[in-house]
């Protein structure tokens, strides 16, 4: 076979082809079973058929990779968006749960002197960065029957009084600014005295000219005392954390914490009217 000439193998190979080609006409019409050499050829083509199949599938696969990589693309950027629409919603529904919690802490409002007022709930709408405990601006007005010198809280106790007014909006003074002063007792001890804020203090309290013989103790309530103040009485300040002489010797101080988280204020009570109960 080494000895043939190339013509002679290209003929002879061409006389196999008409001979496969003939033989698979002529057996083309026994559907339910292969002629012997049908069979034969399938078997010596079959695995030429495989690697055209294989060979094809990975062409097709190249061809087809970019597309789907940009399909890829465009849905990895749509769950990002929806990723993102989902945070949100779930920050919104956050913020308005925790809303709540406030607002019904306010309508729950029930201390022994929640009878007695008339309050109108206001949100703060601004403070003075220069001095954040100093004042607020809450969104209640003289369109809404706010007046100056009314005294305004939270569930948990005093927060200041209004000192401004516009329309739709007031300035409130915080009982922890320097220049606001609170009649003011120790509920325990009956120590009279008056609660300031403490300049650079971070929100801290004061209650200066305790008598030195009603000294009152750590943990001892602070309330309002209502003695020709503005503020009704009884209205929860905070606690006696520490007490000390006075530089001048004659009257005791002491450190009061605050029942109300001034860093965190967001609705506000505005007391509109107070009605002492008389037995």
């Amino acid at each position: 076979m080494s000895g043939l000439s190339l013509g002679k193998k290209i003929v002879l190979f061409g006389l196999l082809v008409i001979v496969m080609m003939t033989g698979l006409h002529y057996s083309a019409g026994g559907i339910e079973k292969f002629t012997p050499l049908t069979s034969s050829v399938r078997d010596l083509l079959s695995p030429v058929q495989r690697v055209i199949m294989i060979v094809g599938r990975e062409v097709s696969d190249f061809v087809s990779t970019p597309a789907r990589l940009i399909g890829l693309s465009q849905d990895f950027r749509q769950l990002e968006k929806k990723n993102s629409e989902l945070e949100s919603q779930l920050l919104q529904f956050k913020e308005i749960s925790e809303e709540n919690i406030r607002l019904k802490k306010m309508l729950d409002f029930n201390t022994g002197l929640a009878p007695q007022m008339a309050t109108e709930a206001a949100a703060v709408t601004g403070r003075d960065h220069g001095n954040w405990f100093g004042s607020i601006t809450i969104n209640k007005g003289e369109n809404q029957d706010i007046k100056s010198d009314m005294t305004v809280i939270t569930p948990a106790g005093l927060v200041g009084r209004v000192i401004r007014v516009s329309d739709n909006t007031a300035e409130v003074l915080l009982i922890t600014d320097p220049r606001s002063g609170v009649g003011s007792m120790v509920q325990e001890t009956r120590s009279p005295g008056i609660v300031e804020g403490v300049t650079g203090g971070q929100g801290s309290l004061i209650m200066v000219h305790i008598p030195t013989d009603l000294t009152p103790d750590k943990g001892n309530r602070v309330i309002t005392a209502g003695l020709g103040s503005v503020f009704p009485k009884g209205i929860p300040i905070g606690t006696v954390r520490e007490v000390r002489k006075e530089e001048a010797g004659l009257f005791k101080m002491a450190e009061v914490e605050p029942y109300v988280d001034f860093n965190r204020l967001e609705e506000v009570l505005v007391v509109t009217s107070f009605k002492l109960e008389t037995p």
